[in-house]
């Protein structure tokens, strides 16, 4: 069974369990329909980005260097929409993402303050990074409807790694899009970031948390997260001692467990399984860990001096041994 089927049948056996009651009268309202609810979620998100302008502080070394403040449009000759970024060749730059899920395209808009400098995360990674996150919901107040953010979660400090693995697919495909900084260590014990990658991520709910919702957060909102890049880290989801990122076959910065029969460019064995959580690559019988075991050091070799299965290290386009099924 795939990871998305297993995920699927337990939000719907989730959502059997707490729909029973003993008042039979009780209604709860079925799931909706996921294309008919991102046509709502965009069209919000679009209407928030035409309808909103930024602040972003400019303070480096300090806490609130690239801080986001939004305020809705009132004078559109001096309040820039965030729209109004769309594509641009200079920063702030507001650009999309397509991410396929539930057999949906979503868009998912997102504005890149700062690119950083350093180093990118891969979808699997750990992330160290300071964020604010805003819900988006319709308001109706003397009659008038209107589209407002809400502030649920704020975290200015940084105070430990997050796994993109286990946070919502919108996080893992936007932060990748982005690359850490430069820090220094100040006299007085404290930490300053610079350079880092900042940004804003607007996600539809299908890739947020969609009819679960999340404490404060309603179902079927769309998020907007502030966000700051300050580390990563280089995670081993499979533990078989080639970190993840070094398991993206194509490339391309993603990793992902597809349903069965969809061709999976990060399956080197085509079993269903991609490499990054595979914990036999290529399906000879013999665990990853052990193929890549150095006998001289009892240590696993570097990935980039792994060997052939003839033991040659050098040429850069070799197969190494433990993708090489016919190697023993």
């Amino acid at each position: 069974m795939t990871k998305f089927k297993y995920y699927f049948i337990l939000i719907i056996t989730t959502f059997s369990l707490f729909s029973c009651s003993k008042n039979d009268s009780t209604e709860v309202e079925p799931i909706r329909d996921f294309s008919v609810q991102y046509a709502t979620d965009i069209t919000d998100i679009e209407e928030y980005l035409k309808t909103y302008t930024i602040r972003v502080v400019d303070h480096p070394g300090f806490t609130d260097d690239q801080d986001v403040t939004y305020t809705k449009i009132t004078d559109a000759a001096s309040q820039p929409s965030i729209w109004s970024y769309l594509n641009n060749t200079t920063f702030p730059k507001l650009l999309s993402r397509d991410v396929l899920l539930y057999d949906i395209t979503y868009k998912v808009y997102y504005l890149v303050l700062r690119e950083g400098v350093g180093a990118s995360p891969c979808n699997v990674d750990g992330v160290l990074a300071s964020y604010k996150g805003d819900y988006l919901e319709q308001t109706i107040a003397s009659e008038v409807t209107t589209l407002t953010a809400t502030t649920f979660e704020e975290s200015k400090y940084p105070q430990q790694m997050l796994s993109l693995y286990s946070t919502i697919k919108g996080w893992s495909e936007i932060f990748p899009k982005f690359k850490t900084g430069s820090y220094s260590t100040n006299n007085d014990g404290t930490v300053s970031y610079n350079n880092f990658g900042a940004g804003i991520m607007f996600i539809p709910s299908g890739l947020g948390y969609y009819s679960s919702g999340s404490g404060s957060i309603p179902a079927y909102a769309p998020l907007v997260f502030s966000f700051k890049l300050y580390e990563i880290q280089r995670l081993d989801q499979d533990g078989d001692g080639v970190p993840s990122y070094l398991e993206d076959v194509d490339g391309d910065g993603y990793m992902n467990v597809f349903e069965t029969g969809v061709l999976n460019p990060d399956d080197t064995d085509g079993d269903g399984i991609p490499n990054f959580v595979d914990v036999d690559d290529d399906a000879d019988g013999y665990s990853t860990k052990s193929e890549i075991n150095n006998p001289a050091t009892g240590l696993s070799y570097p990935f980039a001096d792994i060997p052939s299965c003839s033991g040659n290290t050098t040429d850069s386009a070799r197969l190494k041994k433990h993708l090489d099924k016919s190697c023993h």
